[in-house]
Formats: structure tokens, sequence, C-alpha cells
């Protein structure tokens, strides 16, 4: 699919109508799609001994922090025990010119602190009985939610997320949506089918080619993947940067909770390295022409968001034990190493509502390794837990007891808005202690948070602190070559803009980007488009700006966002239609 442009000014004229948007009073809990203006670096730290006990009592300058290896003062701290944040002692919070250790330490919270769970489910790749199992579960747990706790649930299955709870502490109106989560169907059987049809095409290919029994076939001696693996792997990598996009604009759309905050990612079964994943860890030898995206690179987008946020994810594995999986029991908590059982043939007993599948009597579980390593991955890079194997059924108990007591660490860095990653470094100036924490945070360029927040737009609505903006789609008409091409009127609001002076003239610069999907999900670049509006006069707050375009789309797209952004002000306003496709 593919979205091209053509700027038409057709009648532009400052204040043609009146803006549609209206303000509501603020909600007593977060909302969805409030924003959050990120200038502090939260880490939130478990410290525990050699023999795995949380240790308390530590203070501010018991922490070396380090950034990019650079020793950087610990600004903001908080100890956190068992749901009560205490205050900072005395000393502590002493000026600067009467500590020598630094500069005053400020606490970040104090009383009881709530924990906000943000759950994503993961429709598209999960199987609906293994992912009901662990739904049913977290249900049977919303008793654990203390009453500072909250708990948001969305869901995604390949086109749209859907948000089936605003942030609730309700445990009557969280059990309905679970109960609507249960109801959605799911794409784990699809995923299958399409990893079995792969699978068979390539074995019946190699059978082909080497059906006089007596050298190895070309294609298993050639590098890197076959071409029948490639394709299948290239669709495959596409599907779980859609999941990953997914993910990200839901912690971006409920990103305000200035709590603990916590995602329940449950996941399908997203391999971490692709290619190792559907040549089932041959071993084959792969160019840099031929490399898919690594398991770090897929990935970083979310564990960079969630750090940028303040998230610590805990991954679930919703298809559990698939095929010789070392088992993970409530007798060996998480951070514990679980022990490994005897290697065995036949069928592996799995937990309600999983699939038994053969057991791999080789060397090891080449598929089931891949998708526990994307979980454990995003786990370590945030700080949290992944649930594996039979602890999936524990994510609400684990996540909440692994939050009850930490420590609440804070600096400001210098934002240079550079698109970077920076690593952090946290340790103990005790040797014997362990810290489990975030590995890093994102410094987000704007233009970067805009394209994000226009995919964010595109899948879950309006995303967080935008401006509302009229938009008007005219009929669509298909041209000889198969092209759509829509007539728009926007309604650019004048809060939007920053009005400059020039001359005898008042003049405004904005960049309009669009960004089309279809019902399965698909999406096509989002291109940008600079707009010059002028005027022989300012215009007047609250109005908006007539603005005529036509875009040409190609292939199944149903749904068009617009994103209208002022690089001054750095507001943004989005709009958002379906598209009727003759």
């Amino acid at each position: 699919m593919m979205i091209r442009y053509r700027c038409i000014l057709a009648g532009l004229a400052w204040m043609v109508s009146s803006a549609l948007a209206g303000a509501q009073g603020e909600p007593a809990s977060p909302s969805f799609g409030e924003s959050i203006d990120v200038r502090v670096v939260n880490v939130e730290a478990v410290v525990t001994d050699r023999q795995g006990h949380r240790v308390t009592g530590l203070k501010p300058e018991d922490f070396r922090l380090r950034v990019d290896g650079r020793e950087v003062p610990v600004e903001y701290f908080s100890e956190v025990r068992d749901g009560e944040a205490l205050a900072t002692a005395p000393e502590t919070a002493q000026p600067q010119a009467a500590r020598p250790g630094g500069p005053a330490v400020q606490g970040v919270a104090e009383g009881r602190v709530g924990t906000y769970y943000l759950l994503y489910i993961d429709d598209y790749f999960s199987v609906p009985s293994q992912r009901n199992a662990v739904l049913k579960a977290l249900k049977a747990d919303l008793g654990r939610l203390g009453p500072e706790d909250r708990m948001a649930i969305v869901a995604y299955g390949g086109g749209r997320l859907t948000m089936l709870s605003n942030w609730s502490g309700s445990a009557a109106d969280l059990g309905r949506a679970f109960d609507q989560a249960m109801a959605r169907r799911g794409g784990g059987s699809a995923r299958l089918a399409e990893r079995t049809s792969a699978d068979s095409d390539q074995a019946f290919e190699e059978l082909a080619a080497n059906a006089d029994g007596d050298s190895l076939p070309e294609i298993a001696l050639a590098p890197g993947l076959s071409p029948l693996q490639r394709l299948y792997a290239t669709g495959l990598a596409r599907q779980v940067q859609g999941d990953i996009q997914a993910a990200v604009s839901a912690m971006r759309a409920f990103a305000a909770p200035r709590g603990r905050k916590v995602m329940l990612l449950l996941s399908g079964g997203w391999p971490f390295a692709i290619e190792s994943y559907v040549s089932r860890g041959g071993g084959r030898l792969v160019t840099k022409e031929q490399q898919l995206p690594g398991g770090e690179t897929l990935y970083r987008p979310l564990s960079n968001t969630a750090n940028l946020l303040g998230y610590t994810l805990y991954p679930v594995d919703v298809p559990g034990i698939q095929a010789g999986a070392a088992e993970i029991t409530a007798a060996n908590p998480p951070g514990a190493a679980a022990p490994s059982p005897p290697r065995k043939s036949g069928l592996v007993a799995a937990s309600p509502g999983d699939l038994q599948l053969p057991v791999d009597v080789g060397g090891g579980n080449v598929p089931e390794e891949e998708v526990e390593g994307s979980l454990k991955y995003l786990a370590q890079e945030t700080g949290g837990e992944p649930l594996l194997n039979t602890n999936r059924g524990l994510a609400l108990a684990v996540a909440r007891e692994d939050t009850r007591s930490f420590y609440w660490l804070g600096f400001s860095p210098g934002w240079k808005h550079d698109d970077k990653d920076h690593r952090i470094e946290l340790e103990t100036r005790r040797r014997d202690l362990r810290v489990r924490t975030r590995s890093g945070f994102l410094d987000l360029s704007r233009k970067a948070e805009v394209t994000m927040a226009v995919e964010s737009a595109l899948l879950f609505g309006n995303p967080p602190g935008a401006l509302s903006m009229p938009l008007k789609a005219g009929e669509a008409v298909r041209s000889k070559q198969g092209e759509i091409e829509i007539p728009l009127t926007l309604g650019l609001p004048v809060d939007l803009m920053t009005v400059v002076p020039d001359g005898a003239k008042f003049t405004a610069r904005l960049e309009l980007r669009f960004a089309a999907s279809d019902a399965e999900g698909n999406t096509a670049d989002i291109p940008v488009v600079p707009v010059t509006l002028t005027s022989g006069h300012p215009p007047a707050p609250g109005k908006v700006v007539r603005y005529e375009t036509r875009v040409k789309l190609r292939g199944k797209a149903d749904h068009l966002v617009v994103a209208a952004y002022d690089p001054l002000s750095g507001k943004i306003a989005t709009a958002e239609t379906d598209v009727k496709v003759p």
C-alpha cells in the first residue's frame, strides 16, 4: 500500500469556522489520552542480597548511578516499602553546602503509592484457549489490587487497538472487561497454520531437490534462509513489528499516571531472532544483505518507550510450555534458577488450554527458546520479570509482589532530543548486593515524537495531548491505474499555530502527516507535507483555517489519519476518518 499526496490550496482564509473541541473537567483518575511531560528520568530498583532477600534501609549515598559510563548525582530518592513511600531522611535533604556528597535530594513520593497496571492482550498471535487460561487467572487475582491501585486493559488483534477498560480500581468493572477480552477472537491458530505451511513447503522443496538421495540439496548449502523461508520470515517480522507498535501506542496513550507503572504484556509467541526461529537454529550462514531485523532492533522501540515513560514490563508467556522447556513453578520464584527436567520423548502434559506438542528430543527447542528470549529481553531491559511457562498464571501476583517494595531514584538529564539511547547502570556500593533496574532511556526528538503520535493515532485514536481537528473526506474516485484519490478538507486549529509577523503579513508554518491502514493492520509510510499559511491580519484564537488537499492511496486502505504539527509550538492536532473505497 502506498500514500501519495498532492497539496492543493483552495479558498484558504483565516477564521472560517469555530473549533469543535470543548473543555471538560479533569477526572479523578488519569485517563486514556492524557499527556505527560518527561523531564526527570525515574529509575525503579529492586535490591536483593545473595540469598535473594529484599534489602531495605539504603540511602541515596549507598547507590552509584552512571549514565553512559559517567557517574551522575541522585537528585530524587524514596524507598517504597510494602506499598508505602517512606519520608526522606532529614540528613538526606540537607542543602548542598552541608552535604559533601552532592546536591540536596528530594523525595520522589511519600505515603501510599498506587500501582498502575496496563494489561496489553496480544490477540494476533494468541490461541484463544491459551490466552483465556491466563486471563482467567488474572481475573481471579483482581482481589489482590489495593485501594490505590488501578488497571487499564487494551487488546490488539491485528487492526486497531481496542480499549476494554480505562483506569479503574473496580473489580466488578474490570471483571466485565476480562469477560469481553475472553470473548474476542484470536489469531494464534492462523499464525500456527502459517508456520506449518511454511515448514511443509520448505520440506517439500528440499525433498524435491534431493530426490536422488546422493547429496545434500543446493538449497541446504546456500547461505542464509531459502527463498521460501525468507518469504515467511519477512512476513513474520512485519507481524511482530505491528504488535510491538500497538504495545508502544498503548503505553503512550496511558502515559499520565504518576505512581508506579507496570505493563503486563501478554504475548502469544513473539520470537526474538526471526532467522533462528524460522530455520529452527539450523546455523546457516547469513550475509548482511539477507539479514532480517535482529531481536534488539525489533524490540528496542518497546523497551525504549517503556523506559521513557517509566513502565516496568512483565511479559507473560501466553502459550506456556510448548515442547521440552524447563518448568518454572511457584516453588521456583522469579529470578531463581529453575531445575531442568531430564530430556524425554513423547508429549508434555500442558496446563489447561495448552496445546500438546511433540518434545524436541534433540539439542534444544529453538522455537520455545526464541519466544522466551523476547520476553526475557524485554523484562531485563526494563527491570521487570518474565512470567514463563506455568508462572504465566501468577502474572498479577508476581508483578504486585515485585513492585510493593523498591527504591525510587531520579535524575535530570541534559536533554538533547537526538533520538539516541543512553545506558543506565545502577549499583550499590556494597558488592554483596544485586540491583535489578532498567537499562537505559531514549532521548526522543520532537520529530520522532510526532511520527510516533501519528502511528499511535492510527492504531488507537487521538494520541496524548493532541488537539482535535475537523476533517471532511469527499467522495473517493478510483483511477484507471488502480489508485484511489480522496479530496480532504481540514480545519487547521489556530490554537495550534505560532503566527509570526512577516512584513505586512502574518505567517504560520506547519507540517502535515498522513497515515493509512487497512482492516488487517497494514500501514503505509507517513509522508511529511510542509504548509505555509499567510494572511493580512492575525487569526483569532479558537477558530480554524480551511485547508483543502487530495490524497492518493493504493491498496485496501480503509482508514486515514491526518496530523498537523507546529514545529515552533510543538503542538499537534489530529483527525481521522474511515475511507469508503469504490
